[in-house]
């Protein structure tokens, strides 16, 4: 039996949503009797992320997945067996009055924002009754612990990942491609940092002390805002393909890559500096150190989020480890201008962070796929949904 899934993505923030998105479908799509649609509203910045989207196709097909374009005219269409709001999207009213007409009606699921909070735990897999519609849905949290959904991480991810950073022609044919050249023999070791960030107040002395530090720093930057903020600060246009240097530092900006170059930029760097949650688990399963922006919101509820992302991401690590990389973090977080003096504390603590990080991505290895755990729990909703609707046909 091939089960149908409808997933549903509003682009937001113009990447991260999409790029969880397309990550969950593209890993369904590849496990068995799967069939896979995806409705998104932006195939615009949808293309950037996997360059094989024609923005100007209202349906396509690309690695197994249908694509849908989703729009105020929506198609009539019959909901899938399995249905998915991307970040508690707001599904369509034609969509949902045929969902209820369903029998028995769709397994659905909200998924939510990945965090490290303890909170997550009594709400994964919680219903939540449509207050019309005879219809349940389900929230299903991404997290770090088996009480919570997981994390997408594809099979064979770690073994690839091992490969490339061992390998060193497969590094340096990477970094030509994405146009920076490595020097047979360099003068001295060059730090590699990748950023990737909201704008962030704190950058400006974290440039300072990258311009003025004891060694040198290649700062990789995908075109996008951060490209822009150090443009401001430079003083200068940085395009793609730009080349600007300041002291000891010096920047590159590329292009904005699609996921799977993304993620050898991650494999390939010393630091990563990530936003958001897709750029986040996968600096996380990249095994190199890095430094998290979590989205800002009102009230720095967000502070909260990056605290409890450290207190699980540094448990186990030397105490002076720990201590430089949460100061440095929440600096970056508060977007405060003692980010560079924190900075110098951390630079000595990157060996230990390293060793840490990519003990940290062993762990995530071994833990629950959010695709899987997503999959059997849908199942289980639809054998008790056929059963619960046989016996109400029976009585």
């Amino acid at each position: 039996m091939v089960r149908t899934w409808d997933i549903f993505c509003s682009v937001i923030d113009n990447y991260g949503d999409i790029g969880v998105c397309w990550r969950l479908a593209r890993q369904l799509a590849t496990g068995p009797a799967r069939s896979v649609r995806l409705w998104v509203d932006d195939l615009a910045s949808f293309h950037r992320l996997c360059h094989g989207v024609d923005a100007d196709l209202a349906v396509q097909r690309v690695a197994g997945v249908e694509i849908r374009r989703w729009d105020a005219s929506f198609p009539e269409a019959a909901p899938a067996e399995i249905v998915v709001e991307g970040f508690g999207v707001r599904l369509p009213d034609s969509y949902l009055q045929a969902m209820a007409r369903q029998s028995p009606p769709p397994a659905w699921i909200n998924l939510e924002y990945l965090s490290a909070e303890d909170w997550i735990e009594t709400c994964h897999r919680l219903p939540s009754p449509h207050p019309q519609l005879p219809l349940i849905r389900h929230f299903f949290f991404p997290g770090f612990t088996g009480a919570t959904g997981g994390l997408l991480i594809e099979p064979g991810l770690a073994a690839a990942r091992d490969a490339f950073q061992r390998d060193r022609a497969a590094n340096s044919a990477f970094w030509k491609s994405i146009g920076i050249a490595e020097p047979a023999e360099p003068a001295e070791p060059v730090l590699r940092v990748s950023l990737f960030c909201y704008a962030n107040a704190a950058l400006s002395s974290l440039v300072d002390a990258w311009t003025r530090g004891s060694g040198r720093i290649l700062c990789v930057v995908p075109e996008g805002d951060a490209a822009a903020a150090l443009a401001g600060l430079l003083g200068r246009p940085l395009p793609p393909g730009a080349r600007a240097g300041r002291g000891r530092l010096a920047i590159a900006v590329i292009p904005f890559l699609e996921q799977d170059a993304y993620d050898r930029l991650l494999w390939a760097c010393d630091l990563n500096l990530v936003r958001g949650e897709d750029s986040f688990v996968r600096a996380q399963l990249a095994a190199r150190p890095l430094v998290w922006q979590a989205y800002p919101q009102e009230e720095r509820a967000h502070l909260l989020k990056a605290s409890a992302f450290l207190q699980r991401y540094l448990d186990g690590a030397p105490p002076s480890t720990q201590l430089a990389a949460a100061a440095f973090s929440e600096a970056w977080n508060r977007q405060s201008p003692d980010c560079g003096r924190h900075w110098e504390s951390l630079l000595p603590q990157l060996p230990a962070l390293a060793a840490h990080a990519k003990a940290w991505a062993g762990a995530l290895a071994r833990g629950p796929s959010l695709a899987e755990t997503l999959a059997h729990f849908c199942e289980d909703r639809l054998k008790y949904q056929v059963i619960h609707s046989t016996l109400q046909d029976e009585s």
